[in-house]
């Protein structure tokens, strides 16, 4: 079973950016389809960005697409949310999550792996 540390949160300005950082535990990384969530007080849990086992299949968000870019480092175990062009409403702590499979996973009821969270603070 895969083990999850995110880093990297902390807080910046609006319009500014951060780069979030989910390492990886365990042999079988690369089989695994990584996302990242974020929940914001007093709101569910929502998806933000995923990525294919392979790395050959990303989706995001509306709300962050075009800001927001993730990938990962499989020689690192790593998985990474690059964010841009920050906004207030991007405040939330952000969670990386993991589970086996081939698809492209959305929700978080799909995963079944999740790391302890980072908080990400925007001022306006």
């Amino acid at each position: 079973q895969v083990r999850l540390v995110e880093s990297g949160g902390g807080l910046v300005q609006a319009g500014g950016s951060l780069r979030l950082s989910c390492a990886a535990s365990g042999r079988t990384f690369s089989r695994y389809a990584m996302g990242w969530f974020r929940q914001a007080p007093g709101k569910e849990r929502e998806f933000v960005a995923g990525i294919h086992w392979s790395g050959s299949s990303i989706a995001y968000a509306d709300s962050v697409k075009g800001r927001f870019t993730i990938s990962r480092d499989f020689a690192k175990n790593t998985v990474y949310l690059q964010m841009n062009s920050l906004k207030f409403e991007d405040t939330a702590v952000y969670y990386c999550a993991a589970r086996m499979g081939s698809g492209n996973y959305y929700r978080t009821t799909e995963y079944d792996t999740w790391g302890q969270g980072t908080q990400v603070t925007i001022s306006s």
